[in-house]
């Protein structure tokens, strides 16, 4: 019988795996950053031409939507990916079956619910418009699942990066323009169904597939076996996160779903940059290196400490800097009742750039029950708590839920620490540390300033930026070398091509 780990070693081999994993995180941060700028001017600038209630309809209506996508996909395209030997085409050509029946199920219930959805909701024709097209670019994201997969076992990570940078300068090119126009929500609708289009055809350009019909029941039951616990758990997730939006929706009003989307947004963003690379490289590398537990937690280690390098320092300075910036743009002003709110996500998110990465790796080795009994856990919490203080104390009550409800993420450290031998609180110091300090630094200096205008806030950023540099070098040097000289050896390497 063959060792399984051969049949990784046949379609990458693990020094192939570690160089594309660390070579594809490096591409994935750089592009990233490309990608972030883009969608930090391009949100920026929707805040500015839309109020709250505009902004606030959008997101209500983009997760109601997003729901669909959670219950239209079963686990496959995980199990695809997490699949030690390579699939063959009966098993992909199932797969893409089995998911576009229930995507085209779903969007054709979803359309014909549209007006009861409406009415519940209020939504007006503008609204209505922005559900449908969504519903179209729901369907269209839908075909790209196949290909996308493909890509990720070869762990052409830059390839996919690519193509989710022109579709999100399409959406925020377009959406842009058309706000500044004035066409309202109405920007949004055709905003995504170019960038749906635009996505579909770049990604059958770069990685195009023998499309056709199969359905191989031995093979789904194999993939299902990972797929479905797999999906569950995404499907708590969903019921925590984005349900919970929706449900808020009736409690906090379309301007309260604004104030929280907004601060949440940007929150988000700095997780985006710091841990969007980490995941979308590590869940398939994870995935072959389960056989190995050494390299496993040398892996796990060095993303914890990558995205923590990345994360603390950008969401601390968010939480501080945010105040000022809102203060002195024009027509920004607006949004300072969400300051509080955006200071409790980024907390929120500063704990998630944590525990994503250990639940990633409990899934990636197929251990799908611990996460799954955690996201029970965070569901309940959640729903507990947020609706609760949002019925008490409005949007204020749910952000002070949802900040402080990954508090309970201790839990998974203690797992971690049992069954990987690794100590997060060490592995993630160093950064920890320096973004507190960076953290006490601004809160000190911008105290004592009696005006803040644009050339303090560039030195504030620029000294407070070096302030953790300096400190994270002095306590973390090693860390930081060996990160390099990984970095090094992966691009120096003229045996990958």
């Amino acid at each position: 019988m063959v060792d399984s780990r051969q049949h990784i070693q046949e379609e990458i081999g693990f020094q192939a795996t570690k160089k594309r994993a660390v070579k594809g995180m490096a591409a994935l941060t750089g592009r990233t950053f490309l990608l972030q700028i883009v969608s930090f001017f391009g949100f920026f600038l929707l805040s500015v031409f839309l109020n709250q209630a505009e902004i606030g309809l959008f997101f209500a209506v983009s997760e109601l939507v997003a729901i669909l996508g959670y219950f239209s996909d079963i686990g496959l395209a995980a199990a695809l990916i997490q699949k030690k030997e390579k699939p063959d085409e009966r098993e992909i050509r199932s797969t893409f079956t089995i998911q576009e029946i229930i995507v085209l199920l779903s969007v054709g219930t979803f359309f014909i619910l549209t007006p009861v959805i409406a009415r519940f909701y209020q939504i007006g024709p503008a609204g209505l418009w922005l559900l449908r097209a969504f519903l179209a670019g729901f369907f269209l994201a839908s075909l790209k699942t196949i290909p996308s997969v493909m890509l990720e076992r070869r762990l052409r990570f830059d390839l996919l990066v690519l193509i989710e940078v022109v579709e999100t300068l399409i959406f925020y090119g377009l959406s842009v323009f058309l706000a500044w126009r004035g066409f309202g929500v109405i920007s949004y609708a055709w905003a995504v169904l170019c960038r749906g289009l635009a996505g579909v055809v770049m990604i059958y350009l770069i990685s195009p597939w023998p499309i056709g019909f199969s359905f191989q029941l031995r093979s789904l039951k194999r993939l299902l076996k990972f797929g479905l616990p797999f999906q569950a758990n995404t499907l708590l997730a969903v019921i925590k996160d984005r349900l919970m939006n929706v449900f808020l929706w009736r409690i906090i009003g379309v301007s309260g779903v604004g104030i929280l989307g907004w601060a949440q947004k940007w929150a988000q963003m700095p997780l985006r940059f710091a841990m969007d690379p980490v995941m979308k490289v590590t869940f398939p590398a994870f995935s072959r290196l389960q056989q190995d537990q050494t390299r496993l937690k040398k892996a796990l280690e060095f993303s914890l400490f990558s995205v923590a390098v990345l994360a603390f320092p950008l969401l601390t300075g968010l939480a501080l800097m945010a105040g000022p910036l809102v203060r002195i743009i024009p027509k920004y002003q607006k949004w300072e009742t969400a300051l509080l709110p955006l200071c409790l996500f980024c907390f929120n998110a500063a704990w998630g750039a944590i525990t994503t990465p250990l639940t990633n790796v409990y899934n990636a080795v197929g251990k799908i029950k611990i996460t799954f009994k955690l996201m029970i856990l965070w569901t309940v919490l959640t729903w507990v708590l947020t609706p609760l203080l949002a019925v008490k104390f409005g949007f204020i009550g749910a952000a002070w839920a949802l900040g402080l409800i990954p508090v309970s993420s201790l839990i998974v450290f203690y797992l971690v620490y049992k069954d990987f031998k690794i100590n997060v609180l060490k592995t993630v110091w160093p950064p920890l540390l320096s973004s507190l300090l960076m953290g006490a630094y601004l809160w000190v200096v911008t105290d004592r300033l009696s005006f803040i205008g644009w050339p303090i806030i560039f030195f504030l950023i620029a000294s407070g930026g070096l302030v953790y540099s300096l400190t994270l070098f002095l306590i973390a040097r090693e860390n930081l070398l060996r990160g390099v000289l990984l970095l090094k050896d992966s691009f120096s390497s003229r045996s990958e091509k």
